[in-house]
């Protein structure tokens, strides 16, 4: 009866009713299949104990005769009706928190005991939630799919007929060591992985995708960042299939080097994204639940964002936390949301995010609409969700605005013509501010053109200027916290908004960042990266040359300035007449081009009137 509250989410937990009858019917069945008396039964079993073997005393004294079986049974099913319901109501009592707020199965304002970022391997499969909109004929069909024998069983991902078979890919997963509960593991590449990882970066390099796939075909069909880069190609390209489809297969080869004691699900298993051999598996999980949350399945979108978080919870590398409140809005998990909110609150300043300034209220303005709910819960729901949306729009007055504007919603004209939620609130915003709120209204508009929601907001609005106009103390301390927090942002935060690619908060970013070159397969790499192994130099690099040098070389291909340089380990007595050939070889080439120009004459008019009509 423990678990009787802690059934499957999706699905309507029983009545109190339908699980006594259910129950009492099973009993019933069984009794039906023994014959003989009811006496003799009652008298003969001496294993039976508890409240069961007292009741069957009880029915074997009221009478002896068999006619009359049905009766009793009767009598029987009714008191322990009555016993199964008190114990039932029993149990849910006990399980009311110290607000008085009943546990929900599957939406409540408390959630359940078990651990935050706990990972369910059900909901990382998106069919299972297909089924749950469509139902399963329409997910699968008539057909059941046929797997080879020699594919691997997985949880990220279904192995496809379609994929290279799988062999060793020269990744292996080892166990650091454990510390505060915590298992903290790394990927490793062998020497041959390592090899095809210099090529993979020599073919990045020349900026040429079509020399990627040559290594996926002949060295290693399962090189996990040459997945990742040809999945960004054929993103822009949009053909988003064969992109889910490549980040599928890196995800699946990283899932079968794991090690055996690396668990999805369990919470503590610790990847440090400072090493670059682990940076591939964020990367893949981030890019993935991308997929999933375009394809429509936020359920499981937001299951993947709960094991990213659970991989590095302090340091966040790719700042998930800006998404997995969006992630619990459209999957409608609300307690999630608002549990996530209370228990790391105090220690992470969750409130310090417009995110969660913002969400959080709207989930407890979502489960404030639940009819199902007692009044106690509504109206505690619906006091919280004005008390923070209040305090959001205070600490973040440049939202509103550009949140209206998304949501096509014009304003009264107290708001409109109001200086608080005018212009200057926007410019006077830093620019680290600046980007979070331009991610956040690019990403969670449509969650907010709901009309109910619409008009909650407004009502807080209103309450938000009265309290402006009342030059209350709470407005002139959150601008101070404005003006000296969000001087600069993260790196982690400029590598989410680079991965999420959100026009809004991509136009805000800052010119050390955009001026880099950023690679999909490894964008904004750590400053404090700890790197086992390096790749070899270069015997002749390009880079070395000068501007004049690749400009001659891009219309001569045959011109090399650098053609005549010693090896290493030579004399340098000849640097300088090295240095005179180049400089002979340049101007060479210069008088070569000059030579090769020809100037076309302009046509001359010496006919103005023309030959006649042309045919």
């Amino acid at each position: 009866f423990a678990q009787i509250p802690a059934e499957e989410s999706e699905d309507e937990p029983p009545s109190r009713e339908e699980q006594a009858d259910a129950w009492l019917g099973e009993r019933d069945a069984a009794e039906r299949s023994n014959e003989g008396a009811v006496t003799e039964e009652a008298e003969g079993d001496g294993q039976r104990d508890g409240e069961e073997a007292e009741q069957l005393e009880q029915t074997a004294v009221l009478s002896n005769k068999p006619r009359k079986k049905k009766k009793k049974r009767k009598t029987k099913k009714t008191s322990s009706g009555e016993t199964l319901v008190c114990l039932c109501l029993l149990l849910m009592e006990r399980r009311e928190d110290t607000n008085g707020l009943s546990q929900q199965s599957q939406s409540g304002l408390i959630a359940d005991s078990r651990p935050l970022l706990y990972i369910e391997h059900r909901n990382l499969n998106p069919e299972n939630e297909l089924k749950r909109y469509f139902g399963a004929r329409a997910v699968l069909g008539d057909q059941r799919p046929r797997q080879r024998q020699y594919v691997r069983s997985t949880w990220l991902t279904a192995p496809k007929n379609t994929w290279p078979r799988y062999s060793s890919t020269g990744i292996t997963m080892q166990l650091l060591d454990t510390r505060r509960g915590a298992q903290h593991f790394t990927f490793k590449h062998h020497r041959e992985y390592q090899q095809v990882q210099f090529k993979f970066l020599d073919a990045v390099e020349s900026m040429d995708p079509n020399n990627i796939v040559p290594l996926l075909e002949a060295l290693e069909p399962y090189h996990v960042d040459s997945l990742l880069q040809l999945s960004d190609v054929c993103r822009m390209q949009e053909d988003q299939e064969m992109a889910r489809d490549l980040v599928e297969r890196a995800l699946y080869s990283l899932e079968c080097s794991f090690h055996p004691v690396f668990s999805l699900t369990s919470g503590t298993c610790r990847l440090d994204y400072r090493r670059p051999e682990n940076r591939a598996f964020f990367l893949a999980l981030f890019k993935h639940l991308m997929f999933l949350e375009k394809r429509g399945c936020p359920r499981t979108a937001l299951e993947f964002c709960k094991l990213i978080l659970s991989l590095d919870p302090e340091n966040d590398p790719l700042c998930v936390l800006l998404l997995i409140d969006f992630l619990s809005l459209r999957a409608r998990e609300y307690t999630f949301l608002t549990r996530m909110f209370q228990e790391w609150e105090s220690h992470r300043n969750l409130s310090q995010l417009p995110n969660f300034a913002f969400s959080v209220p709207l989930a407890y303005f979502f489960l404030s609409q639940q009819e199902e709910r007692s009044e106690p819960e509504l109206s505690q729901a619906r006091e919280r969700a004005a008390q923070l949306i209040q305090l959001a729009l205070i600490m973040f007055p440049s939202v509103l605005m550009p949140l209206l504007d998304h949501c096509s919603v014009q304003p009264d004209a107290r708001v409109a013509s109001h200086s608080f939620f005018g212009l200057n609130a926007r410019i006077s915003q830093p620019p680290a501010l600046n980007q979070l709120t331009s991610l956040y209204v690019g990403r969670t508009h449509s969650l907010w053109k709901d009309p109910a929601v619409m008009a909650w907001l407004e009502t807080n609005v209103h309450e938000v200027l009265r309290m402006v106009d009342a030059q209350d103390p709470l407005v002139e301390e959150s601008e101070h916290k404005r003006k000296m927090r969000y001087q600069s942002a993260p790196r982690n935060i400029y590598r989410h908004i680079i991965l999420s690619e959100m026009k809004e908060a991509m136009a805000a970013l800052p010119l050390e960042v955009t001026s880099q070159p950023v690679m999909g397969f490894d964008p904004l790499p750590p400053l404090d990266s700890i790197v086992s192994y390096t790749r070899p130099e270069r015997t002749n690099r390009p880079s070395n040359e000068s501007t004049l040098s690749l400009f001659f070389r891009s219309l001569l291909p045959n011109f090399n300035l650098q053609a005549d340089i010693r090896p290493d380990g030579e004399e340098e007595a000849g640097a300088g007449q090295d240095l005179n050939q180049g400089v002979n070889r340049l101007m060479a080439a210069m008088r070569d081009m000059l030579a090769n120009i020809q100037f076309q004459e302009p046509p001359r008019d010496d006919n103005p009137e023309g030959d006649g009509d042309w045919d």
